[in-house]
């Protein structure tokens, strides 16, 4: 029996959404499904499961259509750290107060000698 891939139900509404708006996308291209899997290099049921949102399809299923419709662009940028608010805070949140240069490294202030 094959095991059944368990999501939150957010993940599950997001790619659900995905697959909707993927399918919608080769619509709107009027691209029928026999050329989208020529593109893309899938069958029928991999192109099929991607527009069902199906998270047993790897994220290359996934990117292959993406190319094909020239929107791969989106899909690097979606975690880059211009749009991780979070990441970001985080981040900021453990920078140090001060930064201090190793004592080898310290320039030596010159000293009056009169």
């Amino acid at each position: 029996m094959k095991k059944k891939t368990i999501l939150p139900i957010p993940a599950q509404r997001a790619l659900q959404k995905l697959g909707q708006d993927i399918k919608d996308a080769r619509r709107r291209r009027r691209i029928p499904m026999a050329i989208m899997c020529e593109r893309t290099d899938m069958t029928r049921t991999t192109l099929a499961k991607i527009e069902k949102g199906d998270p047993t399809v790897s994220l290359g299923g996934y990117a292959s259509v993406l190319f094909v419709f020239g929107l791969i662009d989106q899909l690097k940028d979606l975690v880059d750290a211009n749009h991780d608010l979070i990441g970001r805070r985080l981040e900021e949140e453990s920078l140090p107060k001060r930064i201090h240069l190793p004592r080898s490294t310290k320039m030596n202030t010159p000293q009056d000698h009169d």
